[in-house]
């Protein structure tokens, strides 16, 4: 009888190894107890993660959720063999989602997936995720490593996301209180954070640039890997003090698309670009890529990254506190009155 199979097989000669995986599950277990945060009830390894939800501190909890990943920039830090700061990158994109909503972070999962685990590669991975956790005050809590051979081709890998936070009823931030007369406070981003990268990756193709030449007084390689910017600490900290009517997470879509999501019918942002310098990363993927203002601007955040909504009165104070906090703040612009149904944004 053809095709009968006359050896022992094994998950192990598929291509998949668990005890390689079981000693991964047991670094994750000992790098998340350093994120634990009041709430917490079990740790890593079980079927599902449990997390009490802090009632004492809350009149009318709204829990608060977001997934993302991290897209192509993936790419970048398998060429170039980096992969200690993409785990942030997938917390930033998570948390800075759920920031929008003023919801402070209670926990984080992630999902990795790959052809083949690489331990060494792996823990890097955990250990980025783990920083972002604690930058953001949330606990990491559980998640998933998957090993598919046959689905992702060589040292190829995928990171997902999960965070869910909590806000007071009241605080829920939602832009129905944004108005003409508002200002728009810009705080700067470290780079092209997490979107936009499949054009990055394209432009680096047809310019030819090698991701080790020098970049100013670094490379391109770190200019490019730059870590998302976590902007969760600093914002709550300025809304306990600053009435904020409207938060912006500035990624794919860039300012032409994300501000007017957080304001309401008929009004829109003017946004004077000039009000900040576009870090040279921008002017340089621009050039090379001849990508037109348009397109720049609603591929990548160019320079800022999160956008707040102020009452003008509390303009000065807020870019006080924000410089205090070590963020990069700028008046980028206004809300103003349009004949338009649905919010806008001018940019000038």
């Amino acid at each position: 009888m053809q095709g009968r199979i006359k050896s022992t097989l094994t998950y192990r000669g598929a291509g998949v190894d668990i005890d390689q995986a079981n000693r991964l599950v047991h670094a994750i277990a000992s790098l998340a107890k350093t994120t634990h945060r009041p709430g917490v009830v079990t740790g890593v390894g079980g079927f599902g993660a449990l997390f009490e939800v802090p009632i004492d501190r809350y009149r009318h909890p709204i829990l608060v959720s977001g997934t993302d990943g991290v897209g192509t920039k993936l790419k970048l830090a398998i060429a170039a063999g980096r992969h200690d700061t993409i785990g942030i990158d997938l917390v930033a994109m998570c948390v800075n989602d759920i920031l929008a909503h003023g919801a402070e972070p209670l926990f984080f999962l992630d999902y990795f997936a790959t052809g083949k685990l690489d331990l060494p590669v792996a823990t890097q991975i955990i250990d980025g995720i783990v920083r972002g956790c604690k930058l953001a005050g949330a606990a990491l809590v559980g998640g998933e490593t998957a090993e598919m051979p046959g689905l992702y081709a060589g040292n190829d890998y995928d990171l997902a996301g999960f965070c869910v936070g909590v806000v007071e009823r009241d605080g829920l931030i939602d832009g129905s209180q944004s108005m003409p007369g508002d200002v728009l406070i810009g705080l700067a981003s470290s780079g092209p954070h997490a979107n936009g990268y499949s054009l990055i990756r394209k432009v680096l193709e047809i310019s030819g640039a090698d991701l080790n030449e020098p970049f100013g007084e670094r490379s391109l390689a770190d200019v490019l890997l730059e870590p998302t910017r976590i902007y969760v600490q600093a914002v709550h900290r300025l809304m306990q003090r600053v009435p904020v009517h409207a938060i912006a997470h500035i990624t794919g879509g860039g300012l032409l698309e994300n501000v007017p999501r957080v304001l309401p019918n008929q009004v829109r942002a003017r946004i004077d670009t000039a009000a900040w310098q576009q870090p040279p990363i921008f002017h340089w993927l621009q050039e090379q890529g001849h990508i037109p203002d348009e397109e720049l601007y609603r591929t990548f955040n160019c320079g800022i990254g999160l956008v707040l909504v102020v009452p003008e009165a509390a303009l000065s104070r807020a870019l006080t506190l924000l410089q205090e906090l070590g963020e990069q703040a700028f008046a980028i612009g206004t809300v103003e009155a349009s004949n338009e149904t649905t919010a806008g944004v001018i940019l000038e």
